[in-house]
């Protein structure tokens, strides 16, 4: 019993200075300003046409051959889920001439209360400042708890090595032969964006709203500003890559703090609504 006071004193202890250090921490940050609040996405389903326009490149994904794909083993950031009005029921089941199709772009919802971040073992996945559901590549043990847990099913699993083996060997994984990095020759390796980190075999992997937008859009906003206190990110001027691809203008990104943002007056709007109606609070909305 009289070791035992010390060892729980030095435990408080310890805790009352971890404490000290996070409110310090915060007090640093709230300070400072973040250039960017609160990052959310307005999806216009009206004016999605189906184009594709995926930026895979720009998300360094793995390019897949139709072999993985009918296994199941999709790789995408971005779902296109098409939903189909043929009349049937009107037309006494004939096949109708002009069925109507209508399309739900989905994707990570970066939801506040993310059912992912609470399952996984590793803390791979985890909630910064700024509403983002964020990934540590370098923790991820590949549990895919995240994706079980996932209601939206957004999550996206690298069974092979598709980054780094040469074609036909994926499934050597460490024993096949290594792609050579420096190789002209090998266009699917010149194509990955060097901004982002590729993925290897055995992570999990998702849309992360362009992160490495963000930091560069806030790192040059502070180099800006100077010595002075605006830190605000230009109405605008910050775009994701599906954003910048898209020909129709159906995604709309921005921060959520910004009166000012076509993201706020959008989500203002009544028709405004989230997929599924989970009350997870997600940061992406639809209309």
């Amino acid at each position: 019993m009289i070791h035992s006071i010390p060892r729980q004193l030095g435990f408080w202890l310890a805790a009352l200075w971890a404490s000290v250090l996070l409110l310090s921490a915060a007090a640093t940050s709230s300070g400072s300003g973040d250039p960017l609040g609160r990052s959310a996405v307005v999806l216009l389903r009206d004016e999605c046409f189906s184009c594709h326009g995926e930026t895979k490149q720009k998300a360094g994904l793995s390019l897949l051959t139709r072999e993985q794909v009918l296994k199941g083993r999709n790789m995408h950031w971005i779902r296109l889920d098409r939903y189909f009005f043929d009349g049937r029921a009107a037309a006494g089941n004939a096949i109708p001439e002009d069925p109507q199709v209508t399309f739900m772009v989905v994707a990570c919802q970066h939801c506040e209360t993310a059912p992912c971040e609470t399952v996984c073992p590793a803390n791979a996945t985890v909630h910064d400042d700024q509403g983002l559901n964020t990934m540590a590549y370098n923790r991820c043990i590949g549990t895919r708890y995240c994706a079980n847990n996932c209601p939206y099913k957004v999550r996206r699993f690298n069974f092979l090595d598709f980054n780094k083996r040469v074609d036909g060997h994926y499934y050597e994984g460490p024993l096949g032969p290594e792609k050579t990095v420096k190789d002209p020759a090998d266009l699917p390796q010149l194509q990955k964006n060097p901004d982002v980190s590729v993925r290897m075999r055995g992570v999990m992997e998702k849309c992360t709203f362009c992160v490495q937008r963000i930091e560069d859009a806030k790192i040059t906003a502070r180099v800006r500003a100077r010595d002075s206190a605006d830190l605000k990110i230009p109405t605008g001027t910050l775009k994701t890559a599906c954003q910048q691809a898209c020909p129709a203008e159906a995604i709309v990104f921005g921060d959520l703090l910004d009166e000012s943002a076509e993201v706020t007056k959008l989500r203002a709007l009544p028709q405004n609504y989230s997929l599924l109606e989970y009350h997870k609070n997600p940061m992406i909305h639809l209309q």
